[in-house]
């Protein structure tokens, strides 16, 4: 029985003062992982944002759950964005005015979900959590941030350089937690990343080049 498909991208195309990929598909499947690479200013990071439904493409739908996404009302997307899709942002946007464990409770307040208690050691955030964001590593906010996106148990990850900020290690052991969340939950992923052994891990990598989305693996 093949997997269940969980979002398709359907002709997308998009420029801002150049074009930057003409007319492309994408499908994305139950516990499938896909990382996209390419140059910078390629539009790799554009093309996630369109997935994800925070960019609008100049042509083009986006389906999840049998509906174009693009064409939604507000307050049905917030409500998508809210409970069914987790998006890992380069920038944390952690909220700066509470500490760490804050953070994740406001997550788990908005999603009805509690944390794994056995996410913040894996993560190994269970000893800064009383700690305020502004006295974290880039490399600890970028950990709280899964955390907290994990917290809300989403159907859909999407991830824009998710270890930019860590050391080999550790990119290592968060990348496992989000294969082994995508395969516990009947969930899926997509990746941007600069990192050929990352790319590697997941099951499909696409290169954006020459305006296209080109299946390298």
């Amino acid at each position: 029985m093949s997997a269940k498909i969980l979002l398709e991208a359907k002709h997308i195309s998009h420029k801002f003062d150049y074009p930057l990929f003409d007319d492309i598909d994408l499908t994305l499947k139950e516990r499938q992982t896909i990382a996209i690479m390419g140059t910078s200013g390629s539009g790799k990071s554009t093309f996630l944002n369109i997935l994800c439904s925070l960019l609008v493409p100049q042509q083009g739908e986006v389906i999840y759950d049998g509906k174009d996404i693009l064409t939604l009302p507000d307050k049905e997307l917030l409500k998508i964005r809210r409970d069914e899709f987790g998006i890992i942002f380069q920038a944390h946007y952690l909220f700066r005015g509470f500490n760490a464990d804050e953070n994740i409770k406001i997550a788990e307040l908005l999603s009805g979900h509690s944390i794994d208690k056995d996410l913040t050691k894996t993560l190994k955030i269970e000893h800064i959590l009383s700690q305020g964001i502004g006295e974290l590593s880039g490399g600890q906010q970028q950990r709280l941030s899964i955390a907290r996106v994990l917290t809300k148990q989403p159907k859909i990850i999407f991830a824009d350089e998710p270890t930019g900020n860590l050391d080999n290690q550790t990119a290592k052991e968060v990348m496992d937690v989000l294969f082994e969340y995508v395969h516990n939950n009947n969930s899926a992923m997509v990746l941007v990343t600069h990192d050929n052994d990352i790319a590697n891990s997941c099951d499909i990598v696409y290169k954006v080049e020459n305006l296209k989305l080109e299946r390298i693996k």
